[in-house]
């Protein structure tokens, strides 16, 4: 086996990112504090063409050259929006039919392998403080609460391994591939 050179992926230009069919799928970030967090999630979030990323509350937002560090340039290429509160937002996308997904480890949550999204449907995903997770008041609005079964000793993941988890997940039960 050889490994393949950039120029051999085939990969889209920015441009054409911006035109092609996006996945139906929007992230919201809860309060990250991590720029290389968030420089990931735009990175992960360009790999499987994600709707859009909303940064919400004390986000960093583009251009800055710790997000730019893990983005590698997916800062151009996915569509985001700062919005100073991530309540109103999650009530603004559930009005425009959007469901809500906050993922967070809750009392009766969905573990992700048994959730299955329903076609024809547009979904957000919140993801939360590295600290402090999605805010109790954004799960008690969003329409599920998922959460990744984990069984080793630690209480969570990284939350830029969780969002490339769930992207992961739910853009190859949409039937992406």
């Amino acid at each position: 086996m050889r490994k393949l050179k950039n120029n051999e992926l085939g990969r889209i230009s920015v441009d054409e990112f911006k035109t092609v069919e996006k996945t139906p799928l929007i992230v919201v970030l809860d309060n990250i504090r991590s720029l290389n967090n968030i420089g990931s999630v735009f990175r992960t979030s360009d790999a499987f063409l994600i709707e859009k990323i909303y940064l919400c509350g004390i986000c960093a937002t583009p251009p800055n050259k710790d997000i730019h560090k893990t983005a590698l340039g997916a800062t151009e290429s996915v569509a985001w929006e700062y919005v100073e509160d991530t309540l109103t937002l999650v009530e603004k996308l559930k009005a425009e039919n959007v469901k809500v997904l906050a993922i967070e480890q809750a009392v009766d949550s969905t573990k992700l392998d048994t959730f299955y999204p329903k076609k024809n449907e547009k979904y957000a995903i919140v993801m939360g403080n590295e600290v402090k997770g999605v805010q109790q008041e954004v799960v008690n609005a969003s329409d599920f609460c998922i959460e990744i079964p984990q069984l080793g000793t630690k209480h969570s993941l990284n939350i830029s391994v969780t969002t490339g988890v769930v992207i992961w997940d739910l853009f190859q039960k949409m039937g992406k591939l």
